[in-house]
């Protein structure tokens, strides 16, 4: 039988963390699925679980200067409703799950999970996330594209925690954000999108574009973005399936039980080409 610990604070889970590998959990939204068992069975953990959505120091939103800072056990919840999130966060976030599992479930889940469909994470690819993590051993900052790594796989070490995850300010005259799923809510992705622009003068000063459900991890190609900023509204516009064939080769879902990978290609293709349109 698995042991279940709840620790007293932050530093007590890095300490217990450090000393055997435990299996963290928040607020079990996504776990609690995938470990389900059969009926009047308890779900089936392989390690002990080490609970942290008790810790009030993980439990905070800072905007500072240049950025806000999320901790890792901060609710869904708590962040749609809170004055400092990000717009285009707060979008996704609405349409995420039911108000129950928000008011648990949380950003750092969705990155430990590194689901390819997990809607928080195409906002945080977009808005250049930087997760922390942290261990006794010392504090990493990484870019959350350097996170994830494949479907349920990230670089976060046996003995690390996500401590919180770090939002740049940004200026945007325009984002976008497109879910396509069985119901609004409530449901996975079967395909989603977010994009950003900032422009001046109608030239293009930023231009994102970010894409989930669709590859293995959330697709987003900074080279690619680069060769529209600079250019004009119009010739942007003008040049659309241009931009359109340089993403394509990028999108390669899969089929499975919620949609067929032609529909997802073309989906995908389809909210570019709508964003770009509307820009």
């Amino acid at each position: 039988m698995v042991k279940q610990i709840i620790p007293a604070n932050y530093r007590e889970a890095l300490s217990l963390l450090n000393e055997e590998p435990y299996q963290i959990i928040a607020g079990g939204s996504d776990l609690m699925i995938q470990k389900r068992n059969i009926a009047g069975l308890p779900p089936k953990f392989e390690k002990n679980l080490l609970y942290l959505f008790n810790l009030k120091e993980l439990k905070v939103v800072i905007k500072e200067p240049s950025q806000i800072r999320i901790g890792s056990m901060t609710s869904l919840e708590d962040l749609l409703d809170h004055p400092n999130t990000p717009p285009l966060l707060k979008q996704v976030i609405a349409e995420m799950a039911s108000p129950a599992l928000r008011n648990v479930a949380t950003l750092s889940g969705n990155i430990g999970n590194a689901s390819p469909a997990g809607d928080s994470l195409v906002a945080l690819f977009l808005l250049d996330a930087v997760v922390v993590l942290e261990s006794i051993g010392g504090i990493r900052r990484l870019p959350i594209e350097e996170v994830i790594v494949g479907p349920r796989k990230t670089v976060i070490r046996a003995n690390e925690l996500i401590r919180e995850i770090i939002i740049p300010d940004q200026d945007f005259t325009k984002v976008q954000w497109v879910k396509v799923g069985g119901r609004k809510a409530d449901a996975i992705s079967k395909v989603s999108f977010a994009g950003a622009v900032n422009v001046k003068n109608q030239t293009i000063q930023d231009f994102r574009v970010a894409l989930g459900a669709v590859y293995q991890t959330v697709i987003r190609n900074r080279t690619i973005e680069t060769t529209v900023k600079g250019q004009t509204v119009s010739a942007l516009k003008n040049g659309v399936k241009t931009a359109l064939a340089k993403f394509e080769p990028l999108i390669r879902p899969i089929d499975d039980q919620r949609s067929n990978k032609d529909y997802r290609k073309q989906v995908a293709l389809n909210m570019i080409k709508d964003f770009i349109m509307k820009i």
